[in-house]
């Protein structure tokens, strides 16, 4: 978990950096900074998503789990948490709840998140989790500028879904293989994705809705397995 609570602090100090500096950073400079920082998403997604072996397998797992996603309604309960949160604060403008579920899933979806938390379970390496702390440390930065303190709250989200990733690795050791992760980590590179155009406001995609296909390779190579296909 070592791994984990470092990148939740590195959001979290990055956040109270970006508040501090909010003020000295001109408005059009920050747009010209959040959009580097949205293309620069666009790029790690896309560098993810290629990597995979099985194409077909990465469009239905996406297409089955966008539909288990819009039948949980995960983006309007991500953003009715984001909301919770604010009640419980000054700001009464939407602007804590969309910085909480837009940095929530910058932060959380990508194959950064899920390789680095299962080689921390796997095998109690956390060099991935570090990188990736520092590139949230940073992003955090720019984006609590821009958005505001409800970037801090994704700390949290980040220190539960890495956590029980890292917990779930280490407790399903036997069950993963290289193939499955290259595939969880493929489609994770696609939500990546679709963050980066909305971050670019290219077309809003409700990525929360699609996040339960992140893990439909996992069952799915774990059937294979069960019925003695490989």
């Amino acid at each position: 978990m070592l791994g984990t609570v470092v990148n939740a602090l590195a959001i979290a100090l990055g956040t109270g950096l970006g508040l501090i500096l909010k003020s000295g950073i001109r408005e059009n400079y920050r747009e010209t900074i959040m959009n580097a920082v949205a293309l620069s998403v666009l790029l790690i997604g896309m560098m993810g998503a290629i990597k995979t072996n099985d194409l077909l397998l990465l469009i239905i797992c996406l297409a089955i789990g966008s539909i288990i996603g819009e039948a949980l309604r995960i983006e309007d309960r991500l953003e009715g948490l984001g909301r919770l949160i604010e009640s419980r604060t000054s700001s009464s403008d939407g602007s804590v709840a969309k910085a909480f579920v837009t940095s929530s899933l910058v932060f959380c979806v990508g194959s950064m998140a899920i390789v680095g938390s299962i080689e921390s379970g796997l095998t109690g390496n956390h060099q991935t989790l570090f990188a990736k702390a520092v590139l949230d440390g940073i992003c955090s930065i720019f984006l609590s500028s821009t958005l505001g303190f409800g970037v801090a709250f994704s700390a949290v989200a980040v220190f539960v879904y890495q956590g029980i990733i890292t917990l779930a690795a280490s407790a399903l050791k036997s069950f993963l293989s290289d193939e499955m992760i290259r595939e969880i980590s493929a489609i994770g590179g696609v939500l990546i994705m679709a963050i980066g155009f909305n971050m670019l406001k290219i077309k809003k995609i409700k990525v929360g809705n699609m996040l339960p296909a992140i893990f439909l390779p996992f069952i799915y190579y774990l059937a294979r397995q069960a019925l003695g296909l490989g």
